[in-house]
């Protein structure tokens, strides 16, 4: 039997320079995607998908994050005292529970693997799940939650992926693929292969199950490209050992951590919300046709 996956990290320690200046003071995954921060968008997924503990892997100046998943006393006594009902259920319908977010400092940016393994403590001897808060997933269902159930019926590690142009693969970390009784093994993983040499057009999409002893590979792991330590090295590592799987994503990926996806999910967000698609779409085929 496989274990059950409680647990989740989010790395949320990058410096957002793509943003500046908005994010010299302001944290990229508290920059909202229509009225809700990146960084919620990403937990509400993992609850949808039945996490139960949530660790923040965070840097310097990224306290606003920690306090947005706690109580604000004077914000709900006020909107207690004012009636207001139904924005105070939602504060509360997005707060972990008491005892389920952790928050734990990279204090030196040496890349995706050393932000995961600073999560070591935290997680322990469980497989756990790790969800990049740039890359916001929408589509029918919850792309973690398919993971979870593909875990469940075959273990190993998996990672998320989604179809991109072979003209745009040297721009991604790539995988590639066999089917295996109805699953997609992973045979290869590549970090921006040159043009024309990429195993697939499958692209990593931000969303991993991954075994805990991908901590004991990234506590040794050399420094690899940028002069940071790789997950994907570690991962390629770990699947000599391990298997990995695939799971494709079936709907859209907005990649927030540049201007032009932060742009487009802020629209495609706002269509497919009830409560504004309808004046939205009419504001938006104004300006279409300025």
């Amino acid at each position: 039997m496989t274990k059950k996956i409680r647990k989740a990290v989010f790395p949320v320690a990058g410096l957002g320079t793509r943003f500046l200046p908005a994010t010299k003071a302001v944290p990229k995954e508290m920059m909202t995607v229509v009225d809700r921060p990146v960084i919620q968008h990403v937990v509400d997924e993992a609850k949808a998908a039945g996490i139960e503990h949530f660790v923040f892997v965070t840097g310097r100046g990224k306290a606003v994050i920690e306090d947005h998943f706690d109580i604000n006393f004077e914000l709900d006594r006020t909107l207690a005292e004012r009636g207001k009902t139904k924005e105070l259920d939602a504060l509360k319908r997005d707060l972990p529970g008491a005892g389920q977010a952790s928050f734990t400092r990279q204090q030196a940016p040496l890349g995706l693997g050393h932000a995961v393994w600073c999560a070591r403590d935290i997680i322990g001897d469980e497989p756990f799940a790790l969800l990049l808060p740039d890359m916001l997933h929408l589509g029918q269902t919850a792309c973690l939650a398919d993971m979870i159930l593909g875990y469940e019926a075959h273990g190993g590690n998996m990672i998320a992926a989604y179809e991109v142009p072979d003209s745009e693969t040297h721009q991604y970390g790539i995988v590639g693929v066999k089917d295996e009784g109805g699953f997609q093994r992973i045979t290869s993983m590549v970090e921006k292969p040159p043009k024309g040499t990429a195993p697939s057009n499958l692209a990593i999409s931000g969303r991993y199950i991954l075994s805990p002893a991908v901590f004991d590979i990234l506590e040794t792991q050399e420094r690899g490209a940028g002069g940071e330590i790789q997950l994907t090295d570690a991962m390629i590592t770990l699947a000599k050992s391990e298997p990995f799987y695939a799971h494709t994503f079936a709907g859209e990926i907005y990649d927030t951590g540049s201007k032009i996806g932060f742009l487009m999910a802020n629209v495609a967000y706002a269509l497919s919300r009830e409560d504004i698609a309808p004046a939205f779409t009419v504001e938006l085929h104004k300006l279409m046709a300025r």
